[in-house]
């Protein structure tokens, strides 16, 4: 089976970020409240988040009308994010919770190497070696923009060195997209480059979802691997693009962490 639609395909883009909303709520319920027996069924459904809309991603950077102003919007929505939580976690201190999300970095490293593929097949197409050598650079920038990461890890052994300055160099990190730094790790970053690179081939997109689950299953981490089962809502993908909401996911994602964090600070910690 390729991309092109059948019968049993119903899902379009909007419903399939829908779906992936609602479980990510619930992921999120998990995240918020395990400290008082949240259960944790509530985040193994959650694992089915972060392909869905990474696949999700992949067909939106391929349909865009500007790719540069989509990658802008996303690393806009990850510095908001990232402010966002720095400051939550200030205002409302809870020792039962680090919030460390920003899946909009996630989704911003990604595209970057969607950006930098599409640079690459151009360079094959028109037989230019400089532009596949220019490709084949621009994927070590958000390598090198961990820098910062790991000079501050290697800072913080050095007891010469002001804990402050470490904390700064810290903070400033997160606001730089990095590969190593980017929730859900390169994994989740490669994972939606694969799903890009493969868009016309469901089959192959799916293949590589088992692949990396079955990896991550072998490695250890069981709950991570039931992300395999997002191949079920990714294969229902009919390929439209339905109403097109797209602002309701950047409102709704700091929107619901927000809420759920202030309530499980204020009543349940």
């Amino acid at each position: 089976m390729d991309t092109k639609k059948s019968n049993r395909q119903f899902l379009n883009a909007t419903t399939l970020k829908l779906i992936a909303a609602t479980l990510m709520f619930i992921d999120h319920i998990h995240e918020m409240f395990s400290h008082v027996g949240a259960p944790i069924w509530l985040t193994m459904i959650g694992r089915l988040v972060f392909p869905m809309f990474l696949f999700a991603a992949s067909e939106s950077f391929h349909y865009t009308h500007s790719k540069k102003r989509y990658l802008l919007r996303l690393l806009i929505a990850s510095w908001f994010m990232t402010t966002f939580t720095f400051v939550l976690q200030g205002i409302l201190p809870n020792d039962n919770v680090a919030l460390m999300n920003n899946a909009f970095s996630t989704f911003f490293v990604s595209g970057l190497y969607m950006l930098f593929w599409d640079i690459f097949v151009d360079g094959v197409h028109q037989k230019s070696i400089l532009k596949i050598i220019e490709a084949i650079l621009l994927c070590f920038i958000p390598v090198l923009l961990s820098m910062p990461v790991l000079i501050g890890g290697f800072l913080v052994a050095n007891e010469n060195i002001s804990p402050d300055i470490v904390r700064y160099i810290a903070i400033f990190s997160l606001y730089l997209p990095s590969i190593l730094i980017v929730e859900g790790s390169y994994f989740s970053v490669l994972l939606g480059l694969l799903f890009y690179i493969f868009r016309k081939n469901r089959v192959l997109q799916i293949a590589v979802l088992v692949a990396m689950s079955a990896y991550i299953f072998i490695t250890g981490d069981r709950i991570q691997s039931i992300m395999v089962f997002a191949a079920v809502p990714i294969a229902l993908y009919n390929g439209e693009k339905g109403k097109g909401i797209k602002n309701f996911f950047y409102i709704f994602y700091p929107l619901h962490i927000g809420i759920l964090y202030v309530i499980s600070t204020l009543v349940f910690k």
